[in-house]
């Protein structure tokens, strides 16, 4: 497999971002900023706009105002480069229920082995992922057979296996047990740990991560604003 941090630069800013659904303002003037060895958790109540604000951040909606940059660089300008560089998962498992785990996975991770890509990923990477979230023994069985949290193992297998700094998480700890919660908040301590970069929103609890920001976006609604 490929070093996972063979490029571990993160320099992702928003500013004055600005952006409503339905004629009703989510967020306006928000700046933020994410580096390397940073964790940041958007909070805030159902509706608030932190699945809108994920997409933004991850390049995948561009309905909005304001600025969004890597590295200096518009978003826009740069997707390609970034897309290689950030890892989304998305709030739903996002596999193929008729497909297994190993069949998955490749799929799931084929945009990091194409030939712009300097990764190097095997079928026994492939394996030791699935293993890693618990699926030994379950590799070539069709996902539709397994349970949601055994489900949601399979999209966060990409975890144990993807070469990008920055990891943009939209409720990660959904369907899992208690062995899942515990080797997702370890993933996360090491990401962070190994100069890598968070962006998550969950109503779990996340600890023993000294570099955790917490961003409020209903508490920033009733504020106005972010400047």
């Amino acid at each position: 497999m490929a070093n996972r941090y063979s490029d571990n630069s993160v320099s992702l800013s928003a500013t004055q971002l600005y952006c409503e659904r339905d004629d009703r303002v989510l967020f306006d003037r928000l700046n933020l900023a994410v580096n390397n060895g940073d964790l940041l958790q958007l909070a805030g109540p159902n509706g608030a706009g932190k699945t809108t604000l994920l997409r933004l951040l991850a390049g995948l909606n561009r309905d909005f105002d304001g600025a969004l940059q890597w590295h200096g660089q518009p978003l826009s300008v740069v997707f390609s480069d970034y897309a290689r560089q950030r890892l989304y998962l998305g709030h739903l498992a996002a596999i193929k229920r008729g497909l297994t785990p190993l069949e998955n996975l490749r799929w799931l991770v084929s945009p990091w082995m194409s030939a712009e890509s300097a990764a190097v990923i095997t079928d026994d990477d492939l394996w030791r992922a699935l293993e890693a979230v618990e699926l030994g023994g379950y590799e070539e069985t069709p996902c539709n057979q397994l349970s949601a949290g055994q489900q949601r193992r399979v999209g966060l297998s990409r975890l144990a296996i993807v070469s990008a700094p920055l990891w943009i998480l939209d409720e990660p700890f959904t369907a899992l047990d208690i062995a899942g919660v515990a080797w997702l908040e370890t993933q996360i301590q090491q990401h962070v740990a190994r100069n890598g970069a968070v962006i998550i929103t969950s109503h779990h609890a996340l600890q023993n991560i000294p570099s955790l920001t917490r961003l409020d976006l209903g508490e920033l609604a009733l504020a106005g604003g972010l400047s």
